[in-house]
């Protein structure tokens, strides 16, 4: 899963990816000033903690997060920065709501607005351009996509209207167009950068619930992730954060990505798996190893709250609380799965 970091100059884009990916030590940031930064973070979950403890594996592995800083490589272009979001799974816009160095305040509304029009402009382009291909092969007698043409059609009247893709969800979710990686298709999660003292979110004229929209103290986050842990509890308390920015901003990402995990347990390894909602065990089991999709047979399944509740697996099973589940099954989150498989 990565995540793009985009907003308007000044926004406090660098201070969020600092906030961030510095919150908890591990990361591995790459790149210069001139480059793309990209870090990828642990995805912390109390579940995999207490698989770990019960099975004591050689190894431990939490799914991760990537978090992407686009830059314009030294170009002065705006569309570098563009073509970097678009390979991004969903986006992050911060948006500036701290005065400048004049004092004076922006509007966020207005400021969030100004990049989605462009993005809608950036995404209109693709489309004329495609449809400008299709024209020249029907003139040269070579059919079209039917499919495809409506659903390019259909993204040209959308964006017209100056809206973003995402609020029509079938044209946002369809297979068809996701090569074209259009950047207002993308789920969308809003930072409203604020001063250190304000923990508020603006009032907006207009709603918008097609995106997320959440406060972050940028600044104040930043330097607090980088602190020790003993520290940084220090700072929380008394700025009355309750949790870091990058546990807020990953589970909205989960929720807005629409993911879930499941776990694979034994001596070697505990590991947490990351899914969409609603995938088979058949598709899920190619997350793992190609093999094992391959040559399934059934999965052995048992709910992590099952396990909490009876306490050991051998309970659970007593309880009748493990099952054999085919291909068709829909795995869901919190799913402790043992493949059966044969290759």
């Amino acid at each position: 899963m990565k995540l793009g970091i985009i907003g308007a100059s000044q926004a406090g884009k660098a201070t969020v990816f600092s906030a961030l990916t510095g919150a908890r030590g591990d990361t591995d940031n790459k790149g210069t000033k001139k480059d793309n930064r990209i870090a990828s973070v642990k995805v912390m979950d109390e579940r995999i903690d207490f698989l770990s403890d019960m099975y004591k594996p050689k190894k431990t592995t939490y799914a991760s997060v990537e978090y992407l800083l686009p830059s314009d490589t030294g170009s002065g272009s705006d569309n570098a920065i563009w073509n970097q979001a678009r390979v991004c799974d969903a986006l992050i816009h911060v948006v500036r709501n701290f005065p400048d160095f004049s004092g004076a305040k922006p509007s966020s509304e207005n400021e969030y607005r100004k990049l989605e029009e462009e993005m809608v402009l950036n995404d209109l382009v693709v489309v004329e351009k495609r449809l400008e291909r299709i024209d020249a092969d029907l003139k040269r007698g070579k059919k079209p996509d039917e499919e495809e043409h409506r659903l390019v059609l259909a993204c040209k009247g959308v964006l017209e209207k100056g809206m973003a893709l995402r609020k029509s969800p079938e044209i946002a979710s369809s297979p068809l167009l996701r090569g074209f990686t259009f950047l207002t298709a993308k789920p969308e999660l809003v930072i409203i950068n604020n001063e250190d003292d304000d923990e508020t979110l603006p009032e907006w004229a207009a709603k918008n619930p097609d995106i997320v929209i959440q406060a972050m103290r940028g600044r104040l986050e930043m330097e607090i992730a980088a602190m020790s842990e003993e520290d940084a509890e220090m700072f929380r308390a008394e700025y009355s954060i309750k949790e870091s920015a990058l546990d807020r901003v990953i589970r909205e990402s989960y929720r807005i990505l629409n993911l879930i995990s499941f776990f694979t347990t034994g001596e070697d390894e505990v590991k947490a798996w990351t899914i969409k909602r609603n995938t088979i065990a058949l598709e899920a089991a190619g997350e793992i190893h190609s093999d094992i999709q391959k040559g399934f047979i059934r999965a052995e399944v048992l709910a992590y709250d099952d396990l909490i509740k009876y306490g050991t697996v051998k309970d659970a099973k007593a309880a009748g609380r493990v099952r054999l589940e085919g291909k068709e099954y829909v795995v869901a989150d919190g799913d402790i799965i043992n493949y059966r498989f044969n290759v």
